[in-house]
């Protein structure tokens, strides 16, 4: 049975081995509220000198701005995996929690010239709880890949959830966007046109009205439709089916949350009624989740005696902590290949510790994109770690071998960087990416293994065996061979991205950052 349970998600900062009294710590700047008018710490004065950190536990849900920042800047200096990397800096001297809280990241680039920290973010808790829990966002039900955000953009529906505005409008994956609200999508180069786009394509309230216009890539047929925005279930797991005369299991997995749990058993039990001999995952729109999930997966994947005392992945947090969980206090303990039902969701539709099935393979294809991220790749790295081979159909994943637990203070979850994770091999140096042998692409520097590189089809449906990257690994299995190498630039005859000094189409509210994680929820 497997050594390491996570039971499920709990929202909120635990209180470990942080029982310092507050004590002053002189010069810099102070601020006092004593009139209670929510600007300082209710009457407390607040001193800040550079590199001088009280305990967190200090400021934690004291809901006054200037506590809060206080909170945010020493919470960072405890967890944040690159901690020594932030520039400190006075929390009195920027007005708002929100933008105090994105100068405490790190400012390095990696080897390739990225970012190194693309993933600093944070949601209101009730909207956190929502999405990770019951797998609730908010819009139209349909999923868009920006395969160039500035202009001259181009916008694709990559899938529909059921039962949603957009499946009731019959929109389907290779619809392209050219209008939003009468504004041109593909051409807007004024930022009051752009928020339109923004305002669009990511509503921040229920009941939100737009008008699209769309084109149908295989047709060039348009269409206008008015979507009213609502709140959207998702389906993490869909498309299940076996290929190649019953012998290849195929799914489409789309996030690792908590509802995706019961889902995944059902899949792979209905997989392994049906005796396949090789299995295609379709992760290339998942960008992550609870990591003890990817550990589920990857369990259900190669089985017991592939995976019995391995390691999937172990938690390595900053050098402060090289032996203790700075969140939870316990001694560090490596995620095992978890063979049991956890029960993530508040009301899990199976006794945790319930057997998880397995299919016992050596060997696994996984369908992939630059939307492939953080708890999908360590399923990559982990079963690589196991000696199970990885064969990787599509595209460059987008390189995050990091993770965080996400973390509650005053109604606002943060999501900052705390940890990375190496598989059983003691490898985790993945952060341009696992990409396949043939990738074409050298802007970037990933980690290349078997497989081949193949661009995303929009012109066939997902689980069509006529899709480009289903295809491949179709083709792959019998011949261990590859199409030639392509990518979005040779593919219904997109252009590819390039500079360009108009605003960008972006998804300000971060839902999208948030799942592109590795969470670890409380023991």
């Amino acid at each position: 049975m497997a050594v390491f349970s996570i039971q499920k998600l709990t929202i909120g900062f635990l209180n470990v081995s942080f029982l310092a009294l507050l004590t002053a710590c002189g010069g810099g700047s102070t601020m006092t509220d004593n009139n209670g008018d929510g600007d300082g710490d209710s009457g407390n004065s607040i001193n800040w000198t550079q590199g001088v950190f009280q305990p967190s536990n200090n400021f934690y849900q004291q809901c006054q701005a200037l506590n809060e920042k206080h909170w945010l800047r020493s919470w960072s200096n405890e967890t944040y995996l690159w901690y020594d990397e932030i520039i400190d800096r006075d929390p009195a001297l920027t007005p708002a929690v929100n933008e105090y809280f994105k100068l405490l990241k790190t400012k390095q680039i990696t080897e390739s010239g990225a970012n190194k920290d693309n993933f600093h973010s944070s949601l209101p808790t009730a909207q956190w709880k929502a999405q990770s829990q019951s797998g609730v966002t908010l819009g139209y039900g349909f999923k868009v890949k920006l395969i160039s955000p500035t202009a001259p953009r181009q916008g694709v529906i990559t899938y529909t959830e059921p039962n949603s505005p957009a499946s009731a409008q019959n929109l389907a994956r290779g619809f392209e966007v050219l209008e939003i609200d009468g504004v041109d999508f593909i051409n807007a180069n004024s930022q009051a046109e752009v928020d339109t786009l923004n305002a669009g394509l990511y509503p921040t309230k229920v009941g939100k009205s737009t008008s699209f216009v769309f084109k149908d890539i295989n047709t060039d047929e348009t269409r206008e439709v008015i979507l009213n925005s609502q709140t959207i279930t998702s389906r993490p797991v869909t498309n299940v089916k076996t290929l190649a005369d019953g012998s290849v299991g195929y799914f489409q997995f789309n996030n690792h949350n908590a509802i995706a749990e019961k889902p995944l058993y059902d899949a792979f039990n209905s997989l392994k009624a049906s005796n396949v001999t090789d299995l295609i995952i379709d992760i290339r729109y998942n960008g992550g989740g609870f990591l003890q999930m990817a550990s589920q997966v990857a369990y259900m994947i190669a089985g017991s005696a592939n995976t019995n005392g391995k390691i999937f992945e172990k938690t390595i947090f900053n050098d402060q902590h090289p032996i203790f969980n700075p969140i939870d206090g316990k001694r560090l303990e490596p995620v095992m290949f978890t063979d049991e039902f956890v029960g993530f969701a508040d009301n899990p539709a199976l006794v945790a510790g319930t057997p998880l099935p397995s299919l016992n393979l050596k060997r696994v294809y996984l369908l992939t994109t630059s939307s492939t991220c953080s708890a999908s790749e360590a399923i990559m790295n982990g079963l690589r770690g196991a000696d199970i081979e990885v064969i990787q159909i599509g595209s460059g994943t987008c390189g995050k071998p990091y993770g965080f637990y996400p973390t509650d203070n005053c109604d606002i979850t943060y999501f900052s960087i705390q940890f990375t994770g190496e598989n059983n091999k003691g490898f985790s140096e993945y952060s341009d990416g696992f990409a396949p042998q043939n990738t074409t692409d050298n802007a970037r520097l990933p980690v290349r293994i078997a497989g081949c590189a193949i661009a995303d089809d929009f012109s066939h449906q997902l689980g069509d065996p006529n899709e480009a990257l289903l295809a491949a690994a179709l083709n792959y299995r019998e011949t261990q061979s590859c199409p030639s190498a392509t990518s979005i630039a040779s593919k219904q005859g997109f252009a590819p991205a390039r500079y360009s000094d108009t605003p960008a189409v972006q998804n300000t509210g971060a839902v999208n950052l948030a799942e592109q994680n590795k969470i670890l929820p409380k023991q």
